[in-house]
């Protein structure tokens, strides 16, 4: 059983397909990233399993049980992109009140705030305003106030925007901590070096519906093109061979694509023949960033190794 489950979710405004019909599921204690373009339907989709909105067809079902927002709320914490803080409140207060909303008593929150803002070297802020704090300061307590009270299903959209890169892996380290815990994570961002660093599984959804769905690794080796870097010790200015095509160079690295029916000790016979010295040979596999671009744009993935020559 997966600890959260969507199945056949779909949500429409007016004659727009937001939500058209997702479905997928997620582990207990994994980092589930959540990709797609401005409007593809990540932010609808992450309001319908908080219970913002209604879905208008399909199920979510939480720990096997149909998703209840009345019941369930208290189980999810939600960081959305735009700060949901209250301007004129100060940041102590303002936890401790947030904490008591979802549950805890007023001296487990605010024993809990003072470990959290301990933790962040945030002890300093606690009368300081909301509106007088930095993008990446709010930042810093949007995310404590959205996983202090220990739920179960914990989603961020965005969490890294405006941090310092220290500030960035403190929050980093915290949600690998909290999923060893036994939290379940959905991570929505665009920057998709975080997704191929943070997340066990994706899903990518572009207008409306899911078109890519499976572990990081899995879809970088199915959308791999047979590319290859081969770094020589000689600089060498024209090579064909009928076992590859050249795409691009650089300096001393040539970059190829084995042809059908060659295999790589077809490619290193070549170069052997050629009595030319290999220093090294590795297999390119495409990045979330370039498969995202591949299939929502359509522009091939051998792209950034194409008129390299330098």
């Amino acid at each position: 059983m997966q600890f959260l489950e969507v199945n056949h979710l779909k949500k429409y405004f007016a004659t727009q397909k937001a939500v058209d019909d997702i479905s997928f599921g997620i582990n207990k204690g994994s980092i589930f990233g959540l990709l797609g373009p401005n409007g593809a339907g990540k932010t609808t989709l992450i309001r319908m399993i908080t219970g913002i909105f209604y879905a208008d067809e399909g199920t979510i079902s939480l720990e096997g049980k149909k998703f209840d927002p009345t019941k369930d709320v208290g189980q999810i914490g939600y960081m959305p992109e735009e700060r949901g803080l209250y301007k004129k409140m100060k940041i102590g207060e303002q936890a401790v009140y947030l904490a008591q909303l979802k549950g805890l008593s007023r001296k487990d929150a605010m024993e809990k705030v003072k470990q959290w803002f301990i933790k962040f070297e945030m002890q300093s802020w606690w009368n300081k305003k909301v509106e007088d704090l930095s993008k990446g300061m709010g930042q810093k307590l949007q995310f404590v106030t959205t996983v202090l009270h220990e739920p179960k299903l914990i989603i961020l959209d965005e969490p890294f925007s405006g941090l310092d890169p220290v500030n960035s892996n403190l929050i980093k380290d915290e949600i690998f901590a909290l999923s060893r815990k036994g939290s379940t994570i959905i991570f929505s961002t665009h920057r998709m070096e975080q997704v191929e660093e943070i997340c066990n599984h994706i899903i990518l959804v572009n207008k409306g519906m899911k078109i890519l769905d499976g572990s990081v690794s899995e879809i970088r080796q199915q959308f791999k093109e047979n590319l290859y870097q081969v770094g020589l010790e000689q600089d060498e200015e024209a090579i064909a061979s009928e076992t590859f095509d050249l795409i691009g160079k650089k300096n001393m690295d040539l970059f190829i694509r084995i042809k059908t029916g060659f295999s790589t000790n077809d490619v290193l016979q070549f170069f052997i023949e050629k009595k030319l010295n290999i220093r090294s040979f590795q297999e390119l596999l495409p990045s979330l960033n370039d498969i995202f671009i591949k299939l929502v744009e359509g522009t091939p993935l051998s792209r950034q190794f194409q008129n390299t020559n330098a």
